[in-house]
């Protein structure tokens, strides 16, 4: 197998004089869009195994989301035209002369996990309009599939690393923390558009937060105001639990307290009032956008979990590289590179750094190569939800 392992030859995260890490929290756009079609990929996934007992050919990574238009004041607002949701990509339709209702599983899948992840939402808020294409095989064909090693379908690489960096697991963790059911119970008013941007100048670091407001549970400015110092206050507090550094918080730069002009939406998304969204322009599948580290730009979410590279040398590379990290305590970076048409157990090349020098080559080759030859054990996982991909 093509698996080269050397030692890291640039500076370590930590060491680097500037740090940026972003992560689009759930209600984001860019997020939902993602969840939206990876979600319409898992419907598809369960509706061909319980058809046939096999996952069919099928990629619905080319979601949109087109903002919709809203009107949002203390304590209400109005919808003018809803949130327009258009799914792409292509599916397999019909086996030989039977039909499929791809349009209908997805259609369900993609309003079931909108309604999910913005439960203010209402059913006329959004609009759902399937355009995936039609893709069709034998039943031969079918059969041939089921056994058989599955080949990469693209030339393409997966890029990943271990372990987070302070600031990574801080952005990352924020977020959580902020869209979490508790914290919810606990302020309701914060809608699920969340986006956390993380600065580490030297030793010194800075997050600046956006949070959407529901409007219908904030009756006026004051309330606004009070709600906000109080989550920036629970942020700080968690901060100081979990960081060693010095850390500014702050919420909502852009709102104006002279004009009363502050962050409302009727839905907890921007999406309501003009802010569009796509698949792959977000989180990676680590659930970060770090411009610091070696990464892919491949979208994951929404491509089908049987040969489609794209989706499994990525959630691949992160699995090795925590995996090789958890046996030797160093910074890792995985790269895998697939050719079309090859095994996806055997990419062209799989490439490993590590940041000491202390570690046994032939153990770090053994975990990539044990991975590799498990990796359709990754189908079930993504299948079932257990793998996150954005």
């Amino acid at each position: 197998m093509n698996i080269i392992v050397e030692s890291l030859t640039r500076q370590p995260i930590e060491q680097q004089k500037v740090e940026m890490v972003e992560r689009k929290g759930i209600g984001h756009p860019d997020s939902l869009s993602d969840g939206m079609a990876e979600a319409v990929s898992r419907a598809l996934c369960k509706e061909y195994l319980k058809r046939y007992g096999v996952i069919l050919h099928h990629n619905t990574d080319k979601l949109e989301i087109v903002g919709g238009e809203a009107t949002a004041t203390f304590g209400g607002g109005e919808i003018l035209r809803p949130i327009y949701v258009m799914l792409s990509g292509r599916a397999t339709m019909r086996i030989g002369s039977e039909e499929i209702p791809v349009h209908e599983v997805a259609v369900k899948a993609a309003r079931d996990y909108m309604r999910n992840a913005l439960p203010h939402l209402e059913q006329d808020d959004a609009e759902f309009d399937s355009r995936i294409g039609m893709g069709s095989i034998d039943l031969r064909e079918m059969f041939d599939r089921k056994n058989a090693i599955p080949g990469a379908n693209d030339t393409s690489f997966g890029v990943s690393f271990a372990p987070l960096s302070e600031t990574e697991r801080l952005v990352l963790s924020i977020e959580q923390l902020l869209n979490s059911g508790g914290y919810k119970k606990r302020h309701p008013e914060l809608g699920q558009d969340i986006k956390v941007m993380g600065l580490r100048k030297n030793h010194a670091i800075i997050l600046t937060v956006a949070g959407a407001f529901l409007s219908r549970l904030t009756p006026d400015f004051g309330h606004y105001v009070s709600v906000k110092e109080e989550i920036v206050s629970d942020i700080k507090d968690y901060v100081a639990k979990n960081a060693t550094r010095e850390t500014d918080v702050y919420l909502n730069t852009a709102d104006n307290y002279e004009k009363k002009v502050v962050y409302l939406t009727l839905t907890g998304t921007s999406a309501e009032a003009g802010d569009d969204g796509c698949v792959g322009r977000g989180n990676r599948v680590n659930g970060l956008i770090t411009p610091n580290r070696e990464m892919s730009l491949e979208a994951a979410a929404g491509k089908n979990p049987v040969s489609h590279v794209g989706k499994l040398y990525n959630v691949l590379a992160q699995r090795i590289a925590d995996r090789i990290h958890r046996e030797t305590q160093s910074e890792v970076y995985v790269k895998l590179l697939s050719q079309i048409g090859r095994p996806i157990t055997d990419p062209l090349m799989a490439s490993v750094e590590i940041e000491s020098e202390r570690y046994d080559k032939s153990s770090v080759e053994a975990v990539v190569q044990e991975e590799l030859e498990n990796i359709t054990g990754l189908q079930k996982l993504i299948v079932e939800d257990g793998v996150r991909v954005f």
